[in-house]
C-alpha cells in the first residue's frame, strides 16, 4: 500500500503547531489589510488583525489558484506518495476548484498515483473537527480510498453553529441587508448562523444581547447532537476568548465532550465574520 499524505487549505483554523506535529500539509490563502499582502497562517497576529479590523481597515482575501495547488502537491507524488486534500467548502471560495483542477491535471500526469480531492462543504474548524476524525482513521492504518469514503459519508455530519457581535461585517459579505445593520446593531440583535448542507452560511434567527446568542448555538448543538459521542468539539473566536470559553465550558457541559479544542479564527475567515464571532463545532444529527 502506497504512503499517503494529507493536505487542507490555511481555513481549517487549527494551530500551525498542531498541524505541523501530525504532519499536515497546508496550502494558504491569502488577504490583503492596510496595502499589504500576507499569507494566512504566516502574517499578522490574530490581535494585529482585529485590532486593525476594529479600526476600520478592511481586509479582502483571495483564493488559491490552480497553478499554487499543483505546485503545492506535486512534490509528494514525486516522492512516490498518494494525496488525500480536504478542501475548504466550494459555496465559500474558488479555492476547491483550484484544487481539484490541480488534482486532475497531477493524476494525468502521474497516472500511478492517486489524488483525491474532497469538497468538505466545511469551514473554518469544521474542517478542522473533519480533519480530526480523519488523522484518526490515518493512525488507526485505515487506506486513503477508506478515509475518503468516511469522510463523503459523513462530512454534512459536521455541524457548525455561528453567532457574530458585529453585522456590519455580515453586510459587506452580502449576507444581511445595510437596513438589517444599522438596526439590528443598534438594538443589540446577534444573528444564529450555520452551515446549510451546500456549504454556505445561512443566518437561521437572531438573539437579543451576546449571552443570549452564545447560549442559542449551545442549545441547537444539545438537540442536533442526540445519539452521537462527540469525544472532540472544537469553538474558534474573533479576538473574544471569554465568551469563546464560556461556550467550550457548557460545551463539556450539556454536550458529554471530553476534549474541546478552542481557537483564534484565521485570518481569511476572519475577513468576513469580523472580531467578535464564536462558533461551535460538533458532530450532530443534521446541520
Amino acid at each position: 500500500m502506497r504512503e499517503f499524505v494529507i493536505s487542507v487549505n490555511s481555513t481549517v483554523d487549527l494551530p500551525k503547531e498542531w498541524l505541523e506535529e501530525r504532519d499536515v500539509q497546508v496550502i494558504p490563502l491569502k488577504y490583503t489589510i492596510a496595502g499589504e499582502t500576507y499569507t494566512d497562517m504566516e502574517g499578522l497576529t490574530s490581535k494585529e488583525f482585529f485590532t486593525k479590523l476594529r479600526e476600520g481597515q478592511m481586509s479582502v482575501t483571495s483564493q488559491v489558484n490552480p497553478e499554487e495547488a499543483k505546485v503545492a502537491l506535486e512534490p509528494f507524488l514525486k516522492e512516490g506518495k498518494d494525496v488525500l486534500h480536504l478542501g475548504f467548502s466550494s459555496a465559500l471560495s474558488g479555492t476547491y476548484n483550484s484544487m481539484r483542477i490541480a488534482g486532475e491535471e497531477l493524476a494525468d500526469e502521474y497516472p500511478e498515483a492517486k489524488v483525491i480531492v474532497i469538497d468538505t462543504l466545511c469551514a473554518c474548524l469544521g474542517e478542522g473537527l473533519l480533519l480530526y476524525k480523519v488523522l484518526q482513521l490515518r493512525d488507526a492504518g485505515k487506506n486513503i480510498d477508506e478515509i475518503a469514503e468516511w469522510v463523503e459519508e459523513n462530512k454534512l455530519h459536521i455541524c457548525h453553529n455561528v453567532t457574530v457581535d458585529d453585522l456590519n461585517h455580515l453586510h459587506r459579505g452580502g449576507r444581511v441587508s445595510k437596513a438589517t445593520a444599522v438596526v439590528g446593531t443598534l438594538v443589540q440583535i446577534k444573528p444564529i448562523i450555520h452551515m446549510d448542507n451546500a456549504g454556505a452560511l445561512q443566518v437561521i434567527g437572531k438573539e437579543r444581547g451576546r449571552k443570549r446568542s452564545l447560549n442559542k448555538i449551545i442549545d441547537m448543538a444539545v438537540e442536533q447532537s442526540k445519539g452521537w459521542e462527540n469525544d472532540m468539539i472544537m469553538v474558534t473566536h474573533g479576538d473574544c476568548i471569554e465568551d469563546a470559553e464560556y461556550v467550550a465550558k457548557l460545551a463539556k457541559e450539556k454536550l458529554g465532550a471530553k476534549d474541546v479544542l478552542v481557537n483564534n479564527i484565521g485570518t481569511v475567515i476572519g475577513s468576513h465574520t469580523g472580531p467578535g464571532v464564536v462558533a461551535l463545532f460538533f458532530m450532530g444529527n443534521e446541520r
